[in-house]
């Protein structure tokens, strides 16, 4: 993947300076009315290819804080849910052992069982 990338930036240098020595009467350039400026069209080219990978470098730049932020908020939520997650395992193990002393103190089905077919049979 380097290797395409050198070939890319390396091909697009190549024409531009390709262009920029073909290229070199003078060219108006008008900002707003009434401001204009008069420059070889090399000289242009290279002033829009630096703004142009100013500006892509920049765009690059945003997008990786932009990645890092949304990351560490993942990551904030992650943690808050993991700390959820051993609160309510705790509350599962304290119910299960309620549950599991309150099933200690009933009586068994088959004594409870018994107890009323006797009570049955003598009444």
């Amino acid at each position: 993947m380097r290797q395409l990338n050198f070939l890319l930036i390396f091909s697009f240098g190549l024409a531009t300076v390709m262009f920029t020595l073909e290229n070199t009467e003078p060219t108006t350039v008008r900002f707003l009315p009434g401001a204009a400026l008069t420059l070889p069209l090399a000289a242009l080219l290279l002033v829009v290819c630096g703004v142009g990978a100013t500006a892509a470098w920049v765009f690059a730049v945003w997008i990786g804080v932009v990645k890092k932020v949304e990351l560490m908020q993942d990551r904030t939520e992650i943690d808050a849910q993991q700390v959820r997650i051993r609160e309510l395992e705790d509350d599962l193990q304290r119910y299960r052992a309620t549950v599991d002393a309150q099933l200690a103190l009933l009586p068994a089905a088959g004594e409870s069982s018994g107890i009323t077919a006797a009570a049955d049979s003598a009444g």
